[in-house]
């Protein structure tokens, strides 16, 4: 049985085949080449479920592609999800972050879950071994932060990422990479510790955009899945999958 997981961002789409649990294959595209993208996975696979999780503004366009007899479930705040939701204000919760929690309780199951989503910003997800979803934390992204450096002040110049050399810069620019990324990293495993001692069983998944780079400096242990948010929303679908 094979389900068709869509993740829209406010540029980028990933198309997904899921087969139960395993991932068969994953395609990336824009607005441009929607339309060729579902066409030739219409064509090589029979989908009997899909699910919708958009941050941008494809949603409509993407809906029109699928065919009409394809039972779709369009991931919001209200969608049935693996476990109890403690936010304070669950219509603010962002489905990406849903789909990270869904993951962590259906793959870590009566655990104490830190789940860290490296990307354009770094969100933090905390789900405890009572399957209950308590928040966590959002921090500007590797990206942001050196778009903030260049932005907001004057002489600073606007750098791309790169991975600083030494710890200690001895000119301009090398300063500004030591202060992002080091900087970033030192705050990831500051947040971890301070779980660890609330925490002392704490699992911690790392995923997003920047997993690999950042999970070769992380000193604590963590499982590194680039593909986890989509895992969650295979999660979700199933959970909400009735035959």
């Amino acid at each position: 049985m094979k389900y068709l997981i869509i993740d829209a961002g406010n540029t980028r789409v990933k198309v997904v085949v899921f087969e139960e649990d395993s991932l068969l294959e994953e395609q990336i595209c824009t607005g441009d080449s929607l339309q060729e993208t579902f066409s030739d996975f219409f064509l090589r696979h029979h989908f009997s479920r899909a699910i919708l999780s958009s941050v941008g503004g494809l949603t409509s366009e993407i809906q029109a592609l699928l065919p009409k007899d394809l039972p779709l479930l369009l991931l919001s705040n209200t969608t049935k999800v693996p476990f109890k939701n403690f936010y304070r204000t669950p219509k603010t919760l962002g489905v990406d972050r849903i789909a990270l929690v869904s993951a962590a309780s259906t793959q870590f199951a009566r655990r104490n879950v830190l789940v860290i989503d490296a990307g354009t910003c770094v969100t933090f997800e905390f789900i405890n071994a009572d399957n209950e979803y308590l928040g966590g934390a959002i921090s500007p992204g590797l990206e942001m932060r050196y778009a903030a450096l260049g932005r907001f002040t004057e002489k600073l110049p606007k750098l791309a990422f790169e991975s600083p050399k030494e710890l200690i810069g001895n000119d301009t620019e090398s300063c500004m990479h030591s202060g992002v990324v080091n900087g970033l990293v030192f705050e990831i495993e500051g947040i971890i510790d301070s779980y660890q001692e609330q925490f002392s069983d704490l699992t911690i998944v790392l995923t997003g955009g920047d997993t690999n780079y950042l999970s070769k400096r992380l000193k604590n242990s963590i499982f590194a899945n680039p593909n986890f948010l989509l895992e969650g929303l295979n999660a979700i679908l199933k959970h909400n999958t009735h035959e």
